[in-house]
């Protein structure tokens, strides 16, 4: 009876860091992006870095959505 109480959550703390890890890497990429200083943002920062650390923040997410609760 008490496992049926534990699963009521979709998930786990674990799930939760890791989501917050996910957003803040995301948030990184945007910051990244920003900083650039080329007219448009079409530098080094604006093109290449910050889009890399975006995709690296949605692939953590994916990974925290699907890990499995323990």
């Amino acid at each position: 009876m008490s496992d049926k109480k534990k699963s009521q959550f979709a998930f786990s703390k674990e799930n939760y860091k890791w989501m917050l890890i996910g957003l803040g890497t995301l948030l990184l990429g945007f910051i990244i992006m920003s900083l650039d200083k080329e007219p448009h943002g079409q530098g080094f920062l604006g093109l290449t870095l910050g889009p890399i650390i975006i995709v690296a923040g949605f692939i953590i997410e994916f990974f925290a959505i699907f890990k499995k609760s323990k």
